[in-house]
């Protein structure tokens, strides 16, 4: 008689996809060190612009520091009932970074607001009633980490990086806003965050193509000025490939767009560049090569404005395009 086997644990594939449309965006661009997040408001404690190697970040120094985006009418719910809050996080030590779902400094708390907050650790997250720490033993402590929160009606799933940790079916309460806080931060233990976005969610992928001919996903990201996807990418990857893969007939133009930053040549190249990578990875996944194509199209169709942090977020985009048998 066999042995009886261990069974394989298989996680499930990150499926974050980031809503369409961006609410608030902040990447600290145009930031001047040492001052106050301009996009950001402070509810507490030490906060200010620095830089971390080469990047641009906001640094949490102490006085249990806290902020909230800084909105029109942040006393409403800004929260929509399908949303998504992304951001990367570093952690210097085993304490924890808290996100409220409710703006601090402006709402009302929710009845059992005790419960509407998720704790981030660097080997777990806990949102009452779930906890869940990360496989193997795994941290993030000292390092720079995507976090994804996904709110849709009441249910929410949290992850580190593209580890599922928080899976809750029914919120006792509404989400309205958001707070960061970093409790533990001091002047020899500083936390850090960067490329905060919170966007709307709403129309399944084939849904969206069976309206508009096409998908316009925002949530596929890559290095600054460069091609390479970053591995948050991977929620819309996934979406778009078992669409390809439940409906064989559909066939895509994979289409890059760029902000106006830079010059026009560069962002051409570029936005060709990224179209290609985005192709390449459906390709290495199993999509056969025939049923897509690339192109690209630097800065030249915006579908924003240029003047804001949500419209420049919004025209970095990738566009999966109807494509005919004809090619």
């Amino acid at each position: 008689m066999l042995a009886s086997q261990e069974p394989q644990l298989v996680w499930a594939k990150y499926d974050v996809v980031p809503g369409e449309h961006i609410i608030f965006e902040d990447n600290q661009e145009n930031e001047e060190n040492g001052e106050f997040p301009s996009r950001w408001d402070l509810k507490e404690g030490n906060v200010q612009n620095a830089a971390f190697g080469d990047e641009k970040v906001i640094m949490f120094r102490g006085g249990f520091p806290m902020i909230i985006p800084y909105l029109k009418n942040p006393e409403k719910d800004y929260l929509p009932d399908v949303s998504t809050v992304e951001f990367d996080l570093f952690l210097p030590d085993r304490n924890y970074f808290t996100v409220f779902f409710y703006d601090r400094k402006n709402q009302r708390p929710p009845s059992n607001s005790v419960t509407a907050k998720l704790l981030i650790r660097p080997e777990s997250m806990e949102l009452r009633p779930a906890k869940s720490s990360i496989p193997d033993k795994g941290s993030i402590q000292n390092q720079w980490a995507h976090i994804s929160i996904a709110h849709t009606n009441d249910k929410m799933k949290a992850y580190i990086d593209d580890t599922r940790l928080i899976n809750i079916p029914h919120l006792n309460y509404n989400p309205t806003g958001i707070s960061l806080h970093a409790c533990f931060a001091k002047d020899d233990r500083r936390y850090y965050i960067k490329n905060f976005r919170l966007a709307e969610g709403g129309v399944k992928y084939y849904d969206r193509f069976l309206q508009e001919g096409k998908i316009v996903a925002n949530g596929i990201r890559f290095d600054v000025n460069k091609a390479t996807l970053r591995r948050e990418s991977m929620g819309v990857i996934n979406e778009i490939h078992d669409l390809l893969t439940d409906h064989s007939e559909i066939k895509f133009s994979i289409e890059g767009h760029t902000d106006s930053d830079g010059e026009d040549d560069f962002n051409q190249r570029l936005s060709e560049e990224r179209a290609n990578t985005v192709m390449k990875q459906l390709i290495a996944m199993g999509i056969s090569t025939d049923r897509l194509s690339t192109k690209g199209f630097g800065e030249s169709k915006p579908i924003h404005t240029n003047d804001t942090p949500e419209g420049i977020a919004a025209n970095r985009r990738v566009e999966f395009v109807k494509m005919s048998d004809e090619g």
